[in-house]
């Protein structure tokens, strides 16, 4: 080392993704985030950012708040057809009330969360709540064998 001279540190700064995880797969990104932009061209037509964008990163039907990469789903409004207008964006909880309940029978769900609903289960049932108040009975109490 010559005299005089400081020797010079350097951090050495590792490569990694934009969402900070290392490391890097392919196209600058990490495996999660390679996976989602993939999934965003080939499922949604490049347009699940918009509609994420669009609906505040919360969910249509709940206002469930995410910003997590999978905490937020975009919906298909017609399965398969990818246009802005016709995604919406679900939380977890709600998208899988909307596939997987075969009948509908909340009397206290979300109007769209029936809509939509509807729109996934054209031939579904949907049952509602009985009202069984005391104002509504009229029958008569007396003998049986008057």
């Amino acid at each position: 080392m010559v005299e005089g001279r400081q020797p010079t540190i350097t951090k050495q700064r590792s490569i990694s993704c934009s969402c900070g995880r290392t490391p890097i797969v392919a196209k600058g990104l990490c495996g999660s985030c390679y996976t989602m932009k993939r999934q965003d061209a080939e499922y949604y037509g490049g347009l699940r950012e918009k509609v994420l964008q669009r609906d505040g990163h919360a969910c249509r039907v709940c206002g469930k708040a995410g910003r997590g990469k999978k905490s937020i789903m975009v919906h298909h409004r017609v399965p398969g057809k990818s246009v802005l207008s016709l995604m919406i964006s679900l939380c977890l909880g709600c998208h899988s009330r909307v596939h997987k309940l075969a009948v509908i029978d909340e009397a206290d769900a979300p109007e769209l969360l029936r809509i939509l609903w509807r729109e996934q289960h054209p031939q579904g049932t949907e049952q509602y709540a009985l009202d069984y108040s005391t104002a509504l009975i009229t029958h008569q109490t007396g003998s049986l064998f008057a």
